[in-house]
């Protein structure tokens, strides 16, 4: 719809329905048989998700797989994942469940869909963008809430996003997963200071900034790779690829890979079936070993 009215681009067709339901899926990809599919459909509200860890089973996991499995029926050509730098080392749910996500991406390989993903930071302007809210706390006169004085994250523009998931698109091989160079973090609060000043303001003198704590599951800083990822130039100056050791070992490997993995997601959608939080996070960590759930807030 918004491509449509606000763009006026009249070659999309809006769809309704849910990417776990594997019956739609199969529908649609009968009837309008995508070569390359961009897969970003997720709840990637943090502070949400783990309050309702459930919903990232069914729709982040769940519905990741659903929407590959039907890819490789279909013979899609290329299917691109969108995940986070949230999945690395995660400390929430959401950020596990994407990492199981980029798991069952790197367990489809050998088949005729190339299946890659790509790993952002923060899109700078897209919905619940840190910069719209501060804009509008400063419009109301304050005060601007950061959660921690120390906090800093990954930023990218998105224009930069949407280049990256096309040269993912055209360079993947399989397996892989892409990040941009980012260059250095970014401090919030300093971001929060900022966009004070330039709406003509003093930070702390005519607009408080108020540290309300970090919530629970989230980090001071996010990573971009984690343990047994190696770092790869690419054709593109500003992109990386990473490439875990899993393509290393053969298709044997990897389809005793997805045995596991599957088995064990099939156990976690019964836990989700039982809404056990718990569980669920208990689960997670058997899947990501590096995954380490916070009950309360925490600095990681």
């Amino acid at each position: 719809m918004e491509m449509q009215n606000e763009y006026y681009y009249r070659h999309a067709e809006a769809v309704l329905g849910q990417v776990q339901d594997e019956v739609l899926m199969n529908s649609v990809f009968e009837k309008y048989k995508p070569e390359v599919v961009f897969h970003a459909a997720a709840y990637k509200h943090v502070p949400m998700i783990e309050k309702n860890p459930w919903q990232a089973v069914t729709n982040n996991i769940i519905g990741s797989r659903v929407l590959m499995e039907t890819a490789m029926r279909h013979q899609v050509e290329r299917f691109v994942v969108v995940s986070t730098d949230k999945a690395v080392r995660p400390t929430n749910v959401m950020g596990a469940s994407k990492r199981v996500t980029e798991l069952i991406m790197q367990c489809l390989q050998g088949n005729h869909t190339k299946f890659m993903a790509v790993r952002f930071g923060n899109v700078v302007g897209s919905s619940g963008s840190v910069i719209p809210f501060f804009r509008r706390q400063i419009e109301q006169g304050g005060p601007v809430t950061v959660t921690h004085p120390e906090v800093n994250r990954f930023f990218m523009t998105i224009p930069e996003a949407s280049q990256m998931i096309l040269q993912a698109g055209a360079m993947g091989e399989g397996g892989e997963i892409f990040i941009l160079r980012m260059g250095t973090p970014v401090k919030i609060a300093d971001m929060a200071r900022d966009l004070i000043r330039l709406s003509g303001k003093e930070p702390d003198v005519d607009i408080k900034i108020v540290f309300t704590g970090l919530r629970e599951g989230e980090k001071l800083y996010e990573e971009l790779i984690t343990a047994g990822e190696d770092i790869l130039p690419t054709g593109h100056k500003k992109v990386m690829v990473l490439r875990s050791s899993s393509h290393l070992n053969g298709a044997g490997y990897l389809l005793e890979a997805r045995k596991r993995l599957y088995r064990d997601i099939d156990e976690l959608v019964e836990i989700a079936a039982c809404h056990d939080a718990k569980g669920i996070k208990a689960k997670l960590k058997e899947i990501v070993p590096e995954f380490t759930p916070q009950e309360n807030e925490g600095v990681l």
